[in-house]
């Protein structure tokens, strides 16, 4: 579930365009910008401009399956356009306890690696969390089929 945006949070305050950090995306449910600590060849972050902590506060809901899968079309596209020759790209998001902000932000990669070290902070780490490829939060979060739903009597 979502709060109000809160003015501690910098990347509410970036989502409503209340800091000098140039947008490369912007519609009425996401934001797109250049991650400050890049760790690949291109690395941007898509944030929802509605203030949802972390993955954690993410159900099986379809508009918080439409919300990812938007945010991840964004970063796709964004990357296809500024980095088409890349040999991979990696899309995810940071699990709590190793989350860095407390407000949903999806990772968009192009490698490689820079340095390789860094990739160290993408892996999963299971139980521990780390780091969630998206496809697999989207096949957590994504909602019931309504034909799985036993007609009411």
């Amino acid at each position: 579930m979502s709060v109000p945006a809160s003015t501690s949070c910098i990347f509410c305050q970036i989502a409503r365009s209340s800091t000098s950090t140039p947008l490369l995306h912007s519609d009425e449910k996401v934001v797109a910008f250049q991650d400050i600590k890049p760790s690949a060849f291109r690395h941007y972050l898509v944030i929802p401009v509605e203030h949802i902590p972390t993955v954690k506060d993410l159900q099986k809901r379809t508009e918080d399956f439409s919300l990812v899968n938007h945010m991840l079309n964004v970063g796709q596209t964004l990357l296809c356009r500024d980095a088409p020759q890349p040999t991979q790209y990696r899309f995810g998001f940071h699990q709590p306890p190793l989350n860095s902000v407390n407000h949903l932000h999806l990772h968009c990669l192009a490698l490689p690696f820079t340095p390789r070290w860094k990739s160290v902070k993408y892996l999963p780490l299971g139980p521990l969390g780390g780091f969630i490829e998206v496809e697999k939060l989207l096949e957590r979060i994504k909602p019931l089929a309504a034909a799985s739903i036993p007609p009411k009597v």
